[in-house]
């Protein structure tokens, strides 16, 4: 008996098998996948090829809204009908993705019956499948196959799709979830870099005018700050990705000043308090906020496209806001770029409030030194008498105080102290060094009394910080000076025609810290001699003992012979100021004329 043939083989289970083999080969592809458009282009294409699919389409849920990312098969004008609608619509992909579970619509008339209200190019029999893209327990999108013909799906199919959906929901995930990484990585290397731009310097304009600008173009295509004095609006800075345009928002500000009665904008956030956002900035909303014409014109030209607005807050209190616009049609703000903001406003207002605060309190020093310390150092006919002064410190206000006070029978009273420490405080105790100096001076100038009654005065009363003093009684008819120094540097004396000479160092210890007999020394001052008396900024170094700063002196007051007095003293400054040590100055030197 002859053998039968062998069946046919079944063409349609081969071609299941095939394209099932082609899913599974498109479900490992996606998983190489870096960006969501890569994704959605293998997808869309490889899919609809392996199953026989006349269309596909992979679409995501965006907040209100489903976005088509891809599409391939599909009439530009589907194409363009189904770009975007919003996620509470009626239809397949919307209900796919809120159930979380496939559907399938089999044929013009089920598509009819189920969804009523969505109008379709044709009535032939297609059959839509649509899979949702499923993240743990939730359905981010869905993958959409259109099949010409009324065609049931073989269930090991189904699952496949499924799986590919699922694999698809997977590497869009951990694409954006890396996309958000790196977002969230550069903002806060961006607030880290504006805090150190915040924290390097008080010059408030340079420092704010550079964290404006690297919001640009990283953050926002247009950055400003804007802060309230005497119930006006003032701009701190501006930044444009544009440098042209820069001048064009400079002069919008400046020709159309906010409306404080403004229900938007800087004022109304400056007013309430709370940040505003604008996502997206329509023609209308300009048309709206132009004072004139001319004013809308200059708005248009900019190409504002999305805005925020937050709030500049110190201590509790709005001091201004700094607001970001955005002129690309793909970057719209929303509330995680509002929080951001709000980030890099609280540092700036602080360093703002930190800079305001610097300024006043160096402007109280400054007041302050100017009116503790004299205008002008007088002396008389017998002696010439010039004075350079050099504060240090944050503040520029310094401990160091010296005068010149006349007296009636033709003698001369000088001093020159040292209150250790800057600032405010220094500067106040300098005062009431200088003050009493004088007052004791004025009933009996002799150098020993009058470091005696300092010294108990100081002991009782006196000011924490330690106190030195250089004090020298002047007499031109016996052609001495007397002095009597309290832990100060010792002067330097300069004879016509001699090398300069040290005089001796301090006979005891600081004001106030000890009991002593203060004693006096004498020393011939005839005419064209000079004293130069200084404090300790002329001569210390942080990398050198204090000998080598006194020789140094003594031969910069060796040069001075020969030259007036105050070009003397003010060329001995400039000579020996190290811009590096960071201490006070003052220089007070005498000169028996004749």
């Amino acid at each position: 008996m002859a053998r039968m043939p062998p069946p046919p083989a079944d063409s349609d289970a081969l071609a299941r098998i095939q394209a099932l083999t082609r899913l599974a080969r498109v479900t490992a592809e996606v998983g190489t996948a870096d960006t969501v458009a890569a994704v959605a282009e293998i997808v869309t294409s490889h899919v609809a090829d392996a199953v026989g699919a006349a269309a596909a389409a992979l679409a995501l849920r965006d907040q209100d809204e489903v976005r088509l990312v891809a599409a391939c098969g599909l009439s530009a004008r589907d194409a363009a009908r189904w770009e975007s609608f919003p996620f509470d619509a009626r239809t397949p992909v919307s209900d796919c993705i809120r159930s979380g579970v496939p559907l399938v619509v089999t044929g013009a008339a089920d598509l009819a019956a189920r969804y009523p209200g969505l109008s379709i190019a044709d009535d032939s029999d297609r059959t839509v499948v649509t899979i949702p893209l499923r993240v743990t327990s939730r359905s981010i999108g869905a993958l959409v196959l259109s099949f010409e013909e009324s065609r049931p799906l073989d269930p090991a199919e189904l699952d496949v799709l499924e799986i590919l959906a699922g694999s698809c929901a997977q590497a869009i995930q951990r694409i954006e979830a890396s996309a958000e990484a790196a977002r969230q990585a550069a903002r806060l290397a961006f607030l880290a870099e504006a805090s150190i731009e915040l924290a390097s310097s008080l010059d408030l304009a340079v420092t704010i005018a550079r964290v404006a600008q690297l919001a640009v173009p990283s953050f926002a295509d247009w950055c400003a700050i804007d802060v309230v004095r005497d119930e006006r609006i003032h701009r701190l800075a501006v930044a444009h990705v544009d440098p042209a345009k820069v001048e064009l928002a400079v002069r919008l500000h400046e020709r159309w000043p906010p409306d404080p009665s403004s229900d938007a904008g800087v004022w109304r956030v400056v007013r309430t308090g709370q940040s505003e956002l604008v996502p997206e900035v329509t023609d209308d909303m300009l048309a709206a906020a132009a004072q004139d014409e001319e004013h809308l014109l200059v708005a248009r030209e900019l190409h504002l496209r999305s805005a925020l607005v937050v709030p500049l807050v110190v201590r509790g209190h709005v001091i201004g806001g700094l607001t970001w616009v955005s002129t690309d049609e793909e970057r719209r703000y929303d509330e995680d770029d509002v929080q951001f903001a709000e980030h890099l406003a609280r540092r700036a207002a602080t360093a703002i409030d930190n800079s305001e605060l610097h300024s006043q309190t160096l402007e109280a020093a400054v007041r302050l030194q100017r009116a503790v310390l004299p205008e002008r150092v007088t002396g008389t006919e017998a002696f010439e008498v010039a004075h350079d002064y050099h504060p240090s410190g944050r503040t520029a206000v310094g401990g160091d105080f010296y005068d010149a006070l006349p007296l009636e029978d033709g003698r001369l009273v000088v001093f020159i102290g040292d209150v250790m420490g800057r600032g405010v405080s220094a500067a106040a105790a300098m005062s009431m060094m200088r003050a009493t100096v004088r007052a004791f001076a004025s009933v009996d100038p002799t150098p020993s009394v009058v470091m005696t009654k300092l010294d108990g005065m100081l002991s009782r009363h006196g000011p924490e910080q330690l106190v030195t003093l250089l004090y020298a009684l002047a007499d031109p008819g016996e052609d001495t000076i007397w002095m009597a120094n309290a832990g100060h540097p010792p002067p330097m004396l300069l004879r016509r025609g001699r090398p300069a000479e040290q005089l001796a160092f301090a006979d005891g210890p600081p004001l106030g810290v000890a009991t002593c007999v203060r004693e006096q020394t004498e020393v011939p001052l005839r005419a064209g001699d000079t004293l130069v008396t200084f404090t300790d900024g002329l001569v210390e170094r942080r990398d050198e003992g204090i000998d080598a700063g006194l020789e140094r002196l003594r031969h910069a007051v060796g040069a001075m012979d020969g030259l007036p007095l105050v070009a003397g003293v003010n060329g001995l400054v400039r000579s020996l100021r190290d811009e590096r040590f960071d201490d006070d100055i003052a220089v007070l030197g005498l000169r028996r004329q004749g």
